[in-house]
């Protein structure tokens, strides 16, 4: 047996030991937000088994939002949650409530599990200020002040890349331990991307920066070489490859979704809160994503994030349309 390998395999950066850290650089946390992300952290794992045994589609819709709702209620920090899969919000009873507002998208990309594309799970998290009734308002805030937003990704391996809104973490769960490991310390996104990702199914639909966009990535004016085409239609595997390698993740207004079709608390406000985080840019065709008020708890919105330099070329073709008007 090999001991000093046994020894180092002790000396991990689990997620648990990696949010204490964090938690002690501020005297006066009382540790609340810990306990509340080891909860969602439990939800990920078993989340995460659900979806390695096969389970069908609706049942695991259905079984995953019960796991995050249980396991934020029973975390005792929590006020309001917005689920993408109900459609009113959750007021926590009063014996079990905290200060935090949790939105999430307990399986985000469902639709694609029996074909064995990745899959996974999308949550922002708000503070509450003082001690009020929990209302709406609470959750119904711009992205800009959320104060931590993640994902969990369920496919070759179990991912949860994490933002406490200083920097991005990717952690990465390593089944023989039942623990996630630091396996992407601190992700910065490429200034510049080789990739584009967007359904290029709706293009008689788009409108014309995003037209020109697409075709500048296709042909481009300036003698470089063209971008390649990724396209997972999961939007939490589509955004980690982003992160990771660069480029762009659009899902643009057209003329069949004039709102876009991604919702903005528990969708479009994460990823974005990740990308800048990461050094990237999240933009809605008409202003920085994480600046959008939302009136209701599912509104949607269209979405441009990536590589920072990628979305200034998306803005300037957006600024070109607005003089024309």
């Amino acid at each position: 047996m090999d001991h000093a390998a046994d020894a180092h395999r002790t000396d991990l950066m689990t997620i648990t030991r990696f949010v204490l850290n964090e938690q002690s650089k501020y005297p006066e946390s009382r540790g609340d937000f810990t306990i509340l992300l080891n909860h969602i952290v439990l939800g990920c794992k078993f989340v995460c088994s659900s979806v390695n045994k096969g389970e069908e589609q609706k049942k695991l819709d259905v079984l995953s939002n019960e796991v995050f709702i249980k396991a934020l209620v029973s975390s005792g920090r929590t006020c309001i949650l917005v689920s993408e899969e109900d459609e009113d919000a959750i007021i926590v009873e009063p014996s079990k409530r905290g200060r935090y507002c949790v939105v999430f998208d307990p399986l985000d990309g469902s639709s694609n599990i029996d074909c064995g594309v990745s899959i996974g799970t999308i949550f922002g998290i708000y503070m509450v200020k003082d001690d009020h009734e929990p209302t709406l308002a609470d959750v119904l805030q711009p992205g800009k002040q959320m104060v931590a937003a993640g994902y969990c990704m369920y496919g070759s391996s179990c991912t949860l890349v994490l933002s406490t809104g200083k920097g991005v973490n990717g952690f990465t769960l390593d089944p023989s331990l039942g623990e996630f490991i630091l396996t992407h310390p601190d992700i910065r996104i490429p200034k510049k991307g080789k990739i584009y990702s967007i359904n290029e199914g709706n293009a008689k639909n788009w409108d014309g920066p995003t037209a020109k966009y697409v075709e500048n990535c296709k042909f481009p004016k300036d003698g470089s070489p063209s971008k390649s085409l990724r396209y997972i239609g999961s939007m939490v595997a589509d955004v980690h490859r982003t992160l990771l390698y660069g480029g762009t993740f659009m899902y643009p207004a057209d003329k069949k979704s004039p709102s876009g079709k991604l919702r903005v608390l528990y969708e479009v406000f994460p990823m974005s809160f990740l990308m800048e985080n990461a050094g990237g840019q999240a933009f809605t065709g008409k202003q920085r994503a994480l600046d959008l008020v939302p009136t209701k708890i599912h509104d949607r919105s269209p979405i441009f994030l990536g590589s920072y330099d990628d979305i200034e070329e998306i803005k300037a073709l957006y600024a070109a349309e607005g003089k024309k008007e």
